[in-house]
């Protein structure tokens, strides 16, 4: 058969299309299942249906994002800011309802319910965060607080910060065994070693042998639970292992007052009572709480 020229140029045209629609770039959709499991945690959307959708390459003021799965322990360095009242009671990215009083962020490319450590490089504050929406849109900024995150690692007043973003698991949950390793993930930043237990966000283990000691039944010392700071030596994707964290830690500080409380999924454990921030930070020193938290009640 006599290809003519007309024949070839529109045989050209055909193929360019079959590539364009067939998604023949070199950038795709991150696989999703690579990460994806469900928990049984009904406080959040983590179902298939958002995942891929959010893990699709979007445009947003004429640039295109790429959504990545990054590996447990990757850091990331940038600028954090916060979003609050305006964004408040608006729809989020994956679906959920925006509170800036949850403990949440916004991320460009790191799938939803991607749970992170943000470290104010400035202050040495820290939180925890679970990614539900998507920005912050503007150069330079790797991650959007919510207004309780923000005063947590006291950037409020400033309204950006210098952090360092660690991811610490998916779906809410750490430690999470669906979690890509090393090698099925193609990008491989820098990876810090972090310690995690199952079922655990991060928690913090106590030294028998120092603290305040424990006094008899009859003890009537009173229980200190009024100040402006608290202690978080726990954060899990369970109640039953924070409730359990929280008779432990009665035991070995029993003149403190420890509770726990759940926001965005999450279930806090707290050592109340703090006057300062630098009072909190001498009492987590001398018992070796080494990966607790001080954070503003």
């Amino acid at each position: 058969m006599k290809f003519t020229n007309r024949m070839i140029y529109f045989i050209g045209v055909l193929l360019c299309s079959v590539f364009l629609f067939t998604g023949c770039s070199t950038k795709q959709s991150a696989d999703y299942r690579t990460f994806h499991k469900q928990t049984g945690n009904t406080n959040i959307n983590n179902s298939d249906a958002m995942h891929r959708a959010t893990m699709r390459p979007y445009d947003v003021f004429g640039v295109r994002y790429y959504p990545f799965v990054a590996n447990v322990g990757d850091v990331f360095d940038g600028i954090a800011s916060w979003y609050g009242p305006d964004f408040h009671s608006k729809k989020t990215s994956n679906g959920e309802i925006y509170n800036m009083y949850a403990m949440t962020a916004a991320h460009k490319t790191l799938p939803m319910n991607t749970v992170v450590r943000v470290d104010n490089l400035d202050n040495g504050r820290s939180t925890i965060v679970r990614i539900n929406d998507r920005g912050p849109f503007v150069a330079g900024r790797i991650i959007d607080l919510s207004n309780k995150a923000a005063h947590e690692i006291d950037m409020i007043r400033k309204g950006t910060a210098k952090v360092k973003v660690t991811v610490l698991g998916y779906n809410g949950l750490v430690d999470d065994k669906n979690a890509p390793s090393v090698s099925t993930v193609e990008k491989k930043p820098k990876v810090e070693q972090i310690d995690v237990v199952e079922d655990v966000i991060v928690t913090t283990d106590v030294n028998t042998n120092v603290g305040v000691p424990i006094p008899n039944q009859n003890s009537t010392k009173p229980v200190v639970g009024k100040g402006k700071f608290s202690i978080q030596v726990g954060a899990f994707s369970l109640q039953t292992g924070a409730l359990k964290t929280v008779n432990d830690y009665k035991i070995k500080f029993p003149s403190r007052k420890i509770e726990y409380s759940e926001n965005g999924g999450i279930y806090r454990v707290y050592i109340r009572g703090f006057s300062s921030y630098e009072d909190g930070q001498k009492f987590k020193e001398n018992n070796s709480l080494n990966s607790a938290i001080v954070v503003q009640n």
